[in-house]
Order: structure tokens, then sequence, then C-alpha cells
């Protein structure tokens, strides 16, 4: 086996088929089979339903609307002969090991010679699924664990035993890789593997001490949650979310596999209050609610309650109004963790009591379940999206002190602990290891990172808000890094166009290509985003001291600099990931090619602010839909589908969905892995760099004021209905007047300058109502958008 082309899965259930969905996702054909229903005339049915309803899950585990036509139905009983053609088989059967083992002497009757087998099982050891079993099943066979939902979750478990083909081993971690978009860690053949064994004991530790210290659920959540780098839903409410009736299954498997000796025991404690939840329907957000649930309130409105563990505890289920609590240490914790895992307060006692024993339960794990302490931080980072991993966190309060402070606790200090001192586990050398040296962290063949090229060297350009690499080969990489309250959000400000502007001319004179990209947050990979947009908040100062001008500055500074991207005698290419709206989104379409993070969110959503498009998206999405391939003649077809998707602020839900809403070209790339993004980035910008020429500039032909009565029409329906506000109304005719080409007629060409034009117009007009900057100061205050 030397390459996966094709999949099929075992198991229709709700993870079978999510992970069906993500293989037709990467654009594979699979295959997803199941049992066939007693008494049901379509013998595919379960598969058939599962297909379904993977169309209406939400979040949605498809990227597109073509993925689910590459995934076909079918049964055991009738289809398996089809598995002669599969590259890859994954079983996703319920967790019992004997219909496990007697599916795979069904598979191995039918599968071509070398062809993988593999189980997504979370809680049975290799060694028992393959046990008793032939070699010729044994040899291609290895546990493949997703994590749920697989279109999102980045991680993938994966386990081999002594017997595993290393060429089926790393075929599986190839495909896994670049066509699924995985991180994958390979692991010991251990109860739980990484993730769950040190993730499960956390979440015991933290419940039943918790319970234990008296805390409130909002308090223990509040704890353990963003100051620790924990996920912000806190310990309860991540129960609420996964499903409280997941744990007891996952709790009982460590159970009963885990030795005497093992520190889960003394945590998986029984309190009675798990069982009565679930028996009475209480499983999270998914049941009737969980530890959190939605009541109506004395008044009758709705209000969010919290489960009272005191009461609970005893066996008696109440719910009381959630309320914000106040802890200190947790403020002061923002800036130092020591002052919150340091304090002799309840708090303080509970914040170390968890964490001081999961960080000496994952040091006491070292190489029981992985060799590589950097696989383990990255199984919770991407695993349970931990900010930090156990090591990492362990570095960030230094080791002695851990060790110091685990006598607190009554735990032993673990060998690793001993022998690192007051060292750290991660240096520019590498990663530590048992022998007390330091290797390199294992990286796929293929992966830059802007890291690599940032280390120990400075920025050609910069400012504070975006620096300009040297990434090699002639290939510039311009960063935006900007920071809005504390938080990156990348909006672009003038600062940021001054800099493009420079690059631009630096470029041009001394090197070949030009690419976009931000680095990944390594303490929070799943959190970064290309661009919120352009920073509202200058709007929204400038538009207080009524200083229209210099706001009418920024918009044309904005056009030259894009369109100065667009015709630059050198190509440009984007790498997004995570948000791009607005301004940022406007870059995306000014550039050469667009090599899109999967996971790429792209919109125009100006209409929320109260205006439009002013940096060149009305014009550039205006020719991308009248040129299109399949779009009806005429001016008014392309012109309905853009003041669609502008007007209700559409965002594409994957860069999949964006290729559908244009915002992305057919020609435009995707790549799965988030690690690969920047490599496939360069790769292209070099290809287009051999012979480059600029694009011709394009024109359209609008329908002019005839066609804006049209958009009208609309637009008051909706607002008879009540679905659009008055101000929607307003926002909505400039919109019109852009697209439609203001008074132009209808068998006049207008250029894109000529558009720009109408757009920065009507972008002044709306910009000086108080309806609009009522908008801004809504999203800047709340974060929500103000219906008015």
């Amino acid at each position: 086996m030397t390459e996966i082309k094709s999949v099929a899965v075992i198991g229709a259930g709700v993870m079978g088929a999510s992970i069906a969905a993500h293989v037709a996702n990467a654009g594979y054909k699979v295959l997803l089979l199941d049992i066939v229903k007693a008494g049901e005339a379509n013998r595919n049915a379960i598969a058939e339903g599962a297909i379904e309803k993977l169309k209406k899950m939400d979040p949605a585990p498809l990227m597109g609307s073509k993925a689910v036509r590459l995934i076909t139905a079918g049964n055991t009983e009738d289809d398996l002969g089809k598995l002669a053609d599969v590259d890859w088989i994954v079983e996703a059967v319920i967790e019992r090991l004997d219909i496990k083992q007697a599916l795979y002497h069904k598979l191995d009757a039918v599968r071509k010679p070398g062809s993988v087998i593999s189980s997504n099982t979370s809680t049975i050891p290799l060694k028992e699924l393959t046990a008793g079993l032939p070699d010729s099943i044994v040899h291609d066979f290895c546990i493949t664990h997703f994590f749920n939902p697989p279109r999102y979750m980045r991680l993938l478990e994966v386990v081999g035993g002594p017997k595993t083909n290393p060429e089926a081993l790393a075929a599986v971690e190839k495909f896994a890789d670049i066509a699924l978009g995985k991180s994958v860690v390979m692991c010991n053949d251990t109860p739980g593997f990484i993730a769950n064994r040190i993730g499960t004991y956390w979440i015991q530790s933290a419940m039943v001490l918790a319970l234990e210290s008296g805390l409130e659920v909002e308090e223990a959540d509040l704890i353990m949650g963003k100051p620790l780098g924990f996920p912000s839903t806190g310990i309860f409410g991540l129960m609420d979310l996964v499903g409280i009736d997941l744990g007891p299954h996952v709790n009982a498997s460590l159970a009963r596999l885990l030795p005497p000796s093992d520190a889960f025991h003394s945590m998986n404690r029984d309190t009675g209050m798990i069982d009565k939840m679930i028996a009475e329907g209480y499983t999270g957000k998914k049941g009737k609610g969980g530890f959190y649930r939605s009541a109506r309130g004395a008044d009758g409105k709705r209000e969010k309650t919290a489960l009272i563990l005191s009461k609970a505890a005893t066996g008696t289920l109440e719910w009381r109004p959630a309320v914000k609590p106040e802890i200190p240490e947790v403020k002061e914790a923002r800036k130092d963790l020591k002052k919150l895992l340091g304090a002799d307060t309840k708090a303080g006692k509970y914040a170390w009591g968890v964490v001081g024993r999961v960080l000496a339960y994952t040091a006491s794990l070292v190489p029981e379940i992985a060799t590589d302490i950097a696989d383990i931080d990255e199984a919770m980072r991407l695993g349970y999206t931990w900010k930090f991993g156990p090591f990492e966190l362990i570095d960030m309060l230094g080791a002695e002190w851990v060790a110091s402070n685990l006598a607190t606790l009554n735990l032993a200090v673990p060998p690793i602990l001993q022998k690192i001192g007051n060292g750290k586990f991660y240096t520019e050398a590498g990663q530590y290891t048992l022998e007390g040296t330091y290797k390199p962290i294992r990286r796929p063949e293929g992966v830059i990172l802007l890291e690599d090229f940032k280390r120990g060297k400075k920025p050609l350009l910069g400012n504070k808000n975006a620096s300009v690499w040297d990434i090699g080969d002639g290939v510039l990489c311009f960063e935006v890094h900007a920071e809005v309250q504390g938080v990156t959000r990348n909006m672009i400000d003038g600062d940021i166009i001054t800099l493009i502007e420079k690059t631009t001319a630096l470029v041009a004179k001394s090197y070949q290509a030009l690419v976009f990209y931000d680095d990944i947050l390594r303490e929070q990979p799943q959190k970064t985003n290309f661009s919120q947009g352009a920073n509202i908040g200058l709007v929204q100062f400038a538009a207080n001291i009524r200083m229209w001008g210099n706001i009418e500055k920024g918009i044309k500074q904005g056009q030259a600099a894009y369109l100065g991207l667009r015709y630059a005698p050198f190509p440009v290419v984007a790498a997004p990931v995570g948000l791009a709206l607005g301004g940022g989104c406007e870059l995306l379409l000014h550039t050469d090619h667009v090599q899109a993070y999967a996971e790429s969110y792209i919109g125009l959503v100006e209409v929320g602010v109260g205006l439009i498009p002013g940096w060149g998206g009305c014009a550039t999405m205006l020719t991308r839909w009248q040129h299109a391939k399949d779009m009806p003649k005429g001016p008014m077809p392309a012109v309905a589908k853009v003041f669609e998707t502008i007007s209700t602020a559409t965002v594409s839900k994957s860069a999949a969905e964006a290729k559908e809403l244009m915002f992305l070209r057919p020609t435009d790339g995707i790549t799965m892995n988030r690690y690969r993004l920047l490599a496939d980035a360069k790769a292209k910008a070099l290809a287009l760099a051999a012979n480059y020429t600029p694009p011709e500039p394009k024109t359209v032909m609008l329908p002019g004021p005839g066609g804006r009565v049209g958009l009208k029409m609309a637009v008051e329906g909706f607002h008879k209905r009540g679905i659009a506000t008055n101000h929607d109304v307003t926002v909505s005719d400039h919109l019109a007047m852009v697209l439609t080409g203001g008074e132009t007629d209808i068998i006049d060409v207008m250029d894109e300058k000529s558009v720009m034009d109408l757009e920065r117009q009507a972008f002044m007009s709306l910009v000086r109502t108080k309806e609009s900057q009522a908008r801004i100061k809504s999203i800047i205050d709340t974060g929500r958008p103000l219906r008015n």
C-alpha cells in the first residue's frame, strides 16, 4: 500500500457518517455501509438516512453541496463485494468486541490485498481488537481515532501494533494529513490513547474536586476555563456540550483497563449525580439540559439556570438562575497563572488541585502513552482545545515550581520532572527527552511555518499591526497581527494599507512574488483569523468628530492599494484561515490566486454596520458573476446575485462554499491541513511568477436606474413583511445604486474604477447617517448587530 485513493466506512451512526462526510469534503468517493434494518423494504435505509441527516446537521459536517454526491450508501449484506476496490476501510460500528471481530473476518474475505482496515474505537485497545485474528488482518490493521465532529477536530490518533505493516501506517498518515487535514499523532496501544486518557482524568478531577470544595457550577467553570487555557465553557459547560452520557462509557472502559495503581481510579468516584441526571434525561444540550438549562423565570421570560451542585451531590436535581461570579484570583491569572494556582483561597486550592494532579499524571505517563512530549501537547491542544499542552503549561509555571508544589497535594514527583529540574521542556534545540537531551519536534515532510523564517530575524518592513518577512526563493510574506482591545482580530487600518503600498513597491523592485498569510497562533491554532475586516472603531472615531474627509481618504487609499495589488507586475497569493470578512474579503478578491484553508469563512458583511463594501468588493463580485461560465446573459442576473449575497451579509461556511458564492474562483485552491497552507501558497506564488503578466482590466454592463427599481421593489416587499428594517431599506437602496451602475445606461460599458467611485459615494453617504453610526457602535460595544 503506497497511496490511498478510495475509502469505505462501515457503520452509519453519527460518527461513521461524519467521517464519510469528511472524506467527501476532501474530494474522494466514499462508500458508507450499515446493516439491513429488519422489516425495511429499502435495504440501504440506514445508510441513506444517515446521508440525509448529514445535510441538516449543525455544525455542518459537509463543506459544500457537492460533497454529499461523493457518498454512496449501501449495506453489509449486499455490498461487501464493493470493498474489493477500496484502499482504506474504516470500521465505526458499536463498541462491542465480538461484533467488531466478526466484521473483520467478513472484510478480510472480500477486501483487496494490502488494503488498510482501521477501527475508530476510542475505548478498546488494539491488542484486544486483533486478538485471535489471522495475520492477514493484523498486518494491515490499525486504530484511527477521529474526534467528534471529524470535520472540525484536527486531531487524529493513530495506533499501530508490533505486527502492523509500516507501509499501511504511512499510507494512512499521509492521507489523513494531506487529504483530511489532520494532525496525526502516533500513540502507543494504551487505554484511552493520549487525549482521552488525560482529558478524562482532567474532567473527573475538576468535577469531583468542585463538589468537594463546595463550589457552584459557575465558579468552577470560571476557574477551570480561559484563565488556565482550557475551553471557555469551563468543565461543566463542556460536559453539557459533548453530552453528559458520554463520560460514563469512557470512564468504565478506563476503569476496566487501567491497573489499580493508576491515579485515574482515585478520581473515578461514583457521586450518583451523573447517573441520576442521565436517567432523568439531563444529558446536556442534546437532552433537556444539564448543568445548565434554559427555564422560564418568574416574569415568564426564558433565562439560563445552573444546577445546585450541593443538592445534586445528595440526589436532588434543582436549578437556580445562573450568576456571573467575581473571583479576584481569576482576573489576576490573566497576567500570572501563579496568582491563581498559588492562592491560599478556595478558588486557588481548587485550581491547583485540578491542574497539579493533571500535570503530575501527564508527566507520569511518559513514555507509556507516547515517547514525544510534543505529541502529548498537540493531542491536548487539538483534541480537547486546550490553549496550552500540559508540558507547555509546566514550562510557563516552571518545572521546579510545579514539582515543589506537588507536595501540597501529597503527590510524588514523576521521574521526568525530577530529571529536568529547573530546565525547560521546549528550547530552541527542540523537545526534552527522557534521556535528558533535546531532539527536534517531528514535522511532516513539506510543512513550513512562518515562525521558521521569523526566528532570530527582523521583518523587512513593518509596524505594530503588520510585518513583511522574506520566506525565501524571492517570495515575501505579508503578515497582519493587529489587535483590538487586546484581541487579535487583524482588522485593517491605514497603517496596514500604507504598508501594503510600500510592500508592493519593494516586491516590484527586488522580489518575485507576494503572499498574504497570518502565522499560526501556536497557543491558539483554532482561533487564528485572516482578517475580520476594516477597523470600524477608527471609522466611528472619525465620524464622531465629523472628520468625513479622513474617512473618504481612507476609502480612496484602500481602493488604490488593492488595485495596486491586482495589477502589480508580480503575482499575489492570499492564504486565508478562519474569518476573512469585509475588507479582509476584499483583499482576497484583488489577488491573483487564493490558497484557502478549508475552514475559511469568507463574506462581505458591511451591511451589518450600515455600510457597503468600499474597497472594490462590489466591483469585483459584479465582474466575477457577469463573466461566470454558467451565468445567464444580460446585465440583471449577475446584479441580482451579487445584491442577494451582499445585502444579506452572506458568509461562506467553508472554503468550498466560498467557491459556490464566488468569493473564491474555480481556479483558487483549498488546503485541508492548516500546517501546510503556507507551503502550498508559496508554491503557487512561485509557479505563477514564471512568465507572469498582470491581468487585463474587466468591464461590466449594468442595468442602470431600471434595474435599481426592480431591486427596490424586492426590498420593499421584505420591509412590508417585517423582514427588512427601515435602515435595511436605506442601506439596500445605496447598494442597489452601486450594483446597477448609478445613472448608467443599459448599453454602456463600465470599468471597475467607475463602480468603485460609486462604492465610495455610497459609503460616505451611509456613514453620515445616525442609523449606520448606531450600528457601528453596537458592533463595537456588544459584538452584536443592531436591527434598526
